[in-house]
């Protein structure tokens, strides 16, 4: 019952602490930065769209790590996860929410190309002709961006929350009193 998964737990936990920070820190900070500093709108859309560039490995290599991580440590849990009563819901809502927020992370992340493709110069295309690649409506893109990487964070942040209350599930007392209520029913209570 008490097997060490250290590797596996790092990976999953120095993965979603990563993506949390680095999409909160550029909601906050990167884009604060750009806009103090940009002058324009395209000038400040240039700022943050290089510094959200320059992220994205990192970004990927977290979730990646997260998603390796929180996939071995289901395998590790399978028994427990099957047989602890409540591990299975918090273990579906934490698998919905991590699936949210690689949506949300996905969708932000394809605005922010659009956004970067409008508020960088003309550029050429392969056979040397210059191209517009602007959308058609930018200050829509720049919207629905602005809101996403505010959901990015509240998604992992929900993702943290979840791996607390497992952690909480894994204390040996949880453990027996979740396995005991999944055999036979609810512990009796004495006044």
């Amino acid at each position: 019952m008490s097997e060490r998964n250290t590797a596996l737990r790092s990976l999953h936990d120095v993965g979603l602490a990563a993506w949390f920070g680095g999409s909160l820190m550029g909601a906050v900070g990167l884009n604060g930065a750009a806009g103090d500093e940009g002058g324009t709108e395209a000038t400040t859309a240039r700022i943050a769209s290089s510094g959200w560039s320059k992220w994205t490995p990192v970004n990927a290599a977290a979730i990646a790590a997260h998603l390796v991580g929180g996939s071995g440590l289901l395998a590790a849990n399978a028994a427990r996860v099957a047989g602890q009563q409540g591990v299975g819901a918090s273990t579906l809502a934490k698998t919905v929410l991590t699936g949210a927020a690689l949506a949300a992370t996905a969708y932000a992340r394809a605005l922010g190309k659009k956004v970067e493709a409008a508020s960088s110069p003309q550029s050429e295309s392969e056979n040397g002709h210059r191209i517009s690649r602007h959308p058609a409506d930018t200050e829509k893109v720049n919207h629905r961006l602005a809101r996403m990487q505010w959901v990015v964070p509240a998604l992992t942040g929900g993702l943290i929350l979840l791996n607390a209350l497992h952690g909480e599930q894994q204390r040996p007392e949880q453990q027996a009193e979740g396995m005991w209520h999944r055999a036979v029913g609810p512990l009796p209570r004495h006044c």
